[in-house]
Formats: C-alpha cells, sequence, structure tokens
C-alpha cells in the first residue's frame, strides 16, 4: 500500500473526532443563545367594546403576555389597530390608565376592569407571563369594530424589538 494512503487512514479517526468536537461545540452555542434574543408571545383574550358615540368606539383589550426570552423587557410603546371588514387598517387612539378606570366606573356594562394597562416603562421579566389590558378608541361605529377580521396589538422594547399580537377571526 502506498505510504501516503497509510498516513491518511491513519489520520482518519482523529479528523473524525476533531470534527464531532466542534459539531459539539457550535450545537452547543447555539443551546446556550436559545434566550438572548428580546421577544414577547402572547394572546389577546378578549376585545370589549363601547359606543361612545356614532363614529367613536372604545375597546378594551384583555390580553396575556409572555416574555420568551432571558433578559428584561421594558415597554417604550404600545399601540393597537384593527384590519376591518374590506381589509383595511385602522389605527386606534390607547387610553391613559386614569381615564380607563373612570370609564369602567361611568359605563358598568362594560364589565369588571380585571387587568392593569399595559403601560410604558413597564418592565417584563424574563420569563414571566403577565396579563393586562389596553383601552383603545376607534373612529368607527360600534358594529365596524366588532365585524374586524383582526386586532392587532403592538408592543415596542425600549431599544428596538416590536411583538405583535393578534386575535384574528376565522
Amino acid at each position: 500500500m502506498n505510504k501516503t494512503l497509510e498516513h491518511y487512514i491513519k489520520l482518519a479517526p482523529f479528523v473524525a473526532i476533531g470534527l464531532v468536537v466542534v459539531a459539539i461545540a457550535v450545537a452547543g452555542i447555539f443551546y446556550m443563545q436559545r434566550g438572548a434574543h428580546i421577544d414577547l408571545s402572547g394572546s389577546i383574550l378578549k376585545v370589549r367594546t363601547l359606543a361612545m358615540e356614532d363614529n367613536a368606539t372604545a375597546a378594551v383589550l384583555d390580553f396575556r403576555v409572555t416574555n420568551v426570552s432571558d433578559y428584561g423587557f421594558l415597554v417604550r410603546k404600545v399601540d393597537a389597530s384593527l384590519v376591518d371588514e374590506k381589509g383595511q387598517t385602522v389605527e386606534g387612539v390607547s387610553i391613559a390608565e386614569v381615564d380607563a378606570r373612570r370609564l369602567f366606573e361611568f359605563y358598568p356594562a362594560l364589565g369588571q376592569k380585571y387587568n392593569d394597562t399595559l403601560t410604558i416603562r413597564t418592565m417584563i421579566k424574563a420569563r414571566q407571563t403577565i396579563d393586562r389590558m389596553l383601552v383603545v378608541r376607534f373612529e368607527l361605529p360600534e358594529k365596524a369594530v366588532q365585524a374586524r377580521k383582526e386586532m392587532r396589538l403592538r408592543i415596542e422594547e425600549i431599544n428596538g424589538p416590536v411583538a405583535e399580537i393578534s386575535d384574528r377571526k376565522p
């Protein structure tokens, strides 16, 4: 047998072991980094509506979010929008926590206020799940809000990452 071929045959097990060690190291790095990206997952649990005027509706969004990362999520901004029957997106205007409390006091038809409003500078700790709400005013009749195709909740983190949660209707 050729001396060079014998040399490669003797070297093959060491090369194979080296490749296995590198593959294990790469897999370990990916495993350790699994929670390193900042993200929220969640769902909109319930949407309640209240006609404010002929063409204005307050929508109460009760939702649950989970911080799936290993780092805290500091809320910078919270917005809500809906997709109407025609497929157009309509932006809502968020109502402050103080006004939300008054809304529940003066309009018992809304039911009970179960959760606090998700406000800016709220810290959602690593791996934490929280229930919150958001009251939003839409410049649409109540029937249009109830007949929506989808309600979207957009939560922006202080450093830029954005989480979107929706309640798409079938």
